[in-house]
């Protein structure tokens, strides 16, 4: 049994790798397919290797780190500030959306509902969207959520 050990850290090993590394590749990528979710690679509490479902709308991981460390302070995420949002991150976000017009679930998945709610925050907090609220995450809800990270990131110039 001492010998499957090594094999067995291996497997896992290039699991996370594999699934790191797919991340890592479609991050720049500025269109991608519903079906190529980024995924980040967590080891669970008995060892083994799961993934989550990354929707960073565009935010490199630092970005992506304030908005975490900002719903850890304002809106009781507990996950780790490891620059993906995740599942945990969205929830928060959700419970932040509700004075923004989210009614869903506070389930995680970034649906029209959510994008709808985050387009309404970024037109009326002054992040300058001014796109339609359609609850699609195009390139100027990007670029607005983008400015509410970077606004963060500077706190406390900023107060939004």
């Amino acid at each position: 049994m001492h010998t499957r050990l090594p094999a067995r850290s291996l497997v896992r090993l290039a699991l996370v790798a594999a699934v790191v590394g797919a991340g890592l590749t479609t991050a720049g990528s500025g269109i991608a397919a519903a079906a190529e979710t980024p995924r980040a690679a967590t080891m669970s509490a008995t060892g083994g290797v799961t993934t989550q479902a990354v929707v960073n709308l565009g935010l490199d991981r630092r970005q992506a780190r304030a908005v975490q460390e900002w719903l850890a302070a304002h809106h009781g995420y507990r996950g780790s500030i490891d620059g993906y949002l995740g599942t945990g991150s969205w929830q928060a976000f959700q419970r932040h959306l509700r004075a923004h017009g989210y009614n869903g679930a506070i389930d995680g998945v970034v649906g029209s509902g959510t994008v709808k709610a985050l387009q309404r925050k970024l037109s009326h907090d002054s992040w300058d969207y001014n796109g339609a609220i359609d609850g699609i995450a195009g390139v100027g809800t990007k670029a607005a959520f983008e400015r509410f990270a970077q606004g963060l990131l500077c706190e406390p110039c900023t107060t939004r």
